[in-house]
């Protein structure tokens, strides 16, 4: 069999682009710090992955795989140097402890005058991952490798559309490997990043306008999730399909959705066909129970989904250059600026930033809106209706007016 390895045996390396690695006829090799899902990994030389969609359940066995401990660099790297296919999914806070693994693999393969290409699929949430990575990796590398790097090493942008929760300890206690998921199977990539032929991965599709793909996961997939959670807070929801039934709450889904459609067709020329068909097997998405998804996890670090060119914030501006005013995007990002769930850190220092500065203050240095600006005043405006009305964490009345 070929080889493939995968940095990351969390949520998305297992729960994902493993599945897919397998499916596709590899031996799948994960690279990981935790101990023990390492252990029962190579113990089993395979896991369990359950797809949910409400009632319905699929339990698939994905293997033969092994895994690696990140911390052994020379095992690491022998693996990178056999490797065919590989990908990295461990978390932007966490590459920089990953790029010296690869790094040493590409040396042995040099070494060894292995002239298969490499493609890694950068599945991190990190704008331009795969030039950012590759930057990474050549910065670690001798110089005399640098031409065996350019010519035989590629970097591959994708977008992860599939949903995988958190384990929960019952489930981590009773099997370390085991991961529940939706059923979703999607891999676009973008073509340009690859070396050589696109290898044939289950269910990858690579594309050229690549861009429009990543605009479609953070403006409607990441936008729709961060709507649900913030306005779903205020409402007193706990889950996501709780808050997709709350009438003011999909007033404002639908409303924002629609006009970061508008935003993405006008930049990217899309079509607003495809756009309508992704939005309503989304909307179908978000309502599966069975994945438990709360409002809390949708919400978490409010000031990097405020970002100026994040989920929200980029959306607004969108729609704006689209000739749209964005006023259902507007009370979601004024819902996140009231989030305030006391276990999440950052969402307390937001808290904090706007005791101290106050919201148009706070507004402007955390997503880049000027309180003055047409956007920063629609924001403000929802900010206030939403302290006087969408405070209670109960279900209350509001307006509905546009």
């Amino acid at each position: 069999m070929q080889s493939a390895i995968v940095f990351g045996a969390g949520n998305i390396g297992r729960g994902f682009i493993g599945q897919l690695f397998s499916e596709s006829g590899r031996h799948v090799t994960f690279v990981d710090v935790d101990a023990e899902i390492v252990e029962a990994l190579v113990a089993r030389g395979s896991y369990r992955i359950e797809t949910v969609f409400n009632e319905r359940r699929t339990e698939y066995r994905v293997g033969p795989v092994t895994a690696l401990n990140g911390n052994d660099l020379e095992a690491v790297a022998e693996a990178v140097a056999r490797a065919e296919i590989g990908a990295t999914a461990v978390g932007v806070r966490a590459l920089p402890y990953v790029v010296p693994n690869i790094a040493a693999g590409i040396v042995k393969r040099a070494v060894a005058g292995e002239t298969r290409p490499l493609n890694l699929i950068i599945c991190e949430n990190l704008k331009n991952a795969a030039a950012e990575v590759r930057r990474m990796v050549r910065d670690r590398l001798p110089p005399e490798f640098v031409d065996y790097f350019t010519s035989r090493i590629g970097f591959v942008d994708t977008v992860i559309g599939r949903m995988v929760p958190r384990p929960t300890p019952e489930m981590r206690a009773a099997d370390p490997t085991f991961i529940r998921v939706e059923p979703y199977k999607e891999l676009p990539v973008d073509r340009a990043g690859f070396v050589g032929p696109v290898p044939r991965i289950e269910a990858m599709t690579a594309h050229s306008n690549f861009a429009v793909f990543t605009a479609r996961k953070l403006y409607l997939h990441n936008c729709g999730h961060a709507l649900l959670a913030y306005a779903g807070y205020l409402r007193g929801r706990t889950y996501g399909f709780e808050a997709l039934d709350d009438p003011v709450v999909r007033t404002i889904l639908h409303g924002g959705i629609e006009e970061s459609k508008a935003g993405i067709v006008h930049r990217y020329g899309a079509d607003p066909a495809w756009l309508d068909e992704h939005v309503g097997d989304l909307l179908r998405r978000f309502a599966n129970r069975a994945l438990g998804d709360t409002v809390l996890r949708l919400g978490r670090d409010p000031v990097r989904k405020l970002g100026a060119e994040d989920r929200l914030v980029g959306a607004a501006r969108l729609a704006e250059a689209a000739g749209r005013r964005p006023r259902r995007l507007a009370q979601g990002i004024a819902a996140a600026l009231h989030f305030d769930p006391a276990e999440d850190e950052v969402a307390c220092e937001l808290q904090r930033l706007i005791e101290r500065r106050g919201p148009g203050a706070a507004l402007q240095q955390v997503s880049g809106i000027g309180p003055e600006e047409p956007l920063g005043r629609l924001v403000l405006a929802e900010f206030e209706e939403w302290a006087r009305h969408g405070r209670p964490k109960t279900a209350v009345a509001q307006k509905e007016t546009d």
